[in-house]
């Protein structure tokens, strides 16, 4: 299944002397030098990369489950849980632009047939928004001047904005995995996520502060997804239903 709002042909570009791809949990991934550096390959190699999110979503993510996962990257964890815990459905959502490519040829790669990327985000309507593309793929955002980040975007895109409560709608999701650098605090909080039995939220006080973490918390509970320890670790936190 493709939704890539791009064009052209896309190519790998593999780091000097290095191999074609890189094999982590199973999981073959072109060895792109603007996707994976060093220590990223290192990481990839040595099974250690996303490790407390995986460790989590390993343990609650069931084969039956229907998944929307905001923010994918470059496409390790709907990989995962689409390959390896041979779940019903991933629905993963991107912004980048220049990500969704490589996403779309890990799926190729891995024989992915169960997982579909989107060239969107979800929030509070529908409509478009700018993305800001920089020359390293991995400090592109949302935002033209991010805090920690140098250089300026080479270009903008606009990017398009499902409404989320929409969205869900559409494709009654069981589990929600999200890591979108803090904008989990503006999102979550807008959204119905009673059809969830799970989420797996990867915080970031660092930005959303105290008043961002409450947030989340408060939108899981109203949706009577309750904070579960056993499956959370530091910034990645884990809510259940019914335990």
């Amino acid at each position: 299944m493709r939704d890539l709002h791009t064009e052209g042909t896309f190519e790998i570009v593999p780091p000097d002397n290095g191999p074609p791809f890189i094999k982590s949990r199973g999981i073959r991934f072109p060895n792109d030098r603007r996707v994976i550096p060093p220590r990223r390959r290192k990481a990839l190699r040595l099974g250690q990369y996303e490790d407390r999110e995986t460790q989590a979503v390993t343990a609650t993510v069931k084969p039956d489950d229907v998944v929307v996962e905001l923010g994918a990257g470059m496409g390790y964890m709907s990989t995962l849980m689409a390959k390896n815990l041979n779940v019903a459905q991933v629905h993963a959502y991107e912004a980048n632009p220049d990500m969704v490519p490589y996403i779309q040829a890990v799926y190729d790669e891995n024989g992915v047939e169960n997982a579909q990327v989107h060239n969107a985000i979800l929030g509070p309507k529908k409509g478009k928004v700018n993305f800001y593309v920089r020359g390293n793929f991995l400090a592109s955002s949302m935002e033209e001047n991010p805090r920690g980040l140098k250089g300026k975007p080479t270009r903008v895109e606009k990017i398009e904005m499902r409404n989320i409560n929409a969205e869900f709608k559409r494709l009654k999701p069981t589990v929600l995995v999200c890591d979108i650098e803090g904008a989990e605090a503006d999102i979550l909080p807008t959204a119905d996520l009673s059809c969830l039995r799970a989420a797996i939220v990867e915080l970031h006080p660092q930005w959303i502060r105290q008043k961002g973490v409450q947030a989340v918390f408060d939108a899981m509970h109203k949706a009577g997804l309750t904070y579960y320890p056993k499956r959370s670790d530091a910034k990645v936190v884990t809510f259940l239903k019914g335990w």
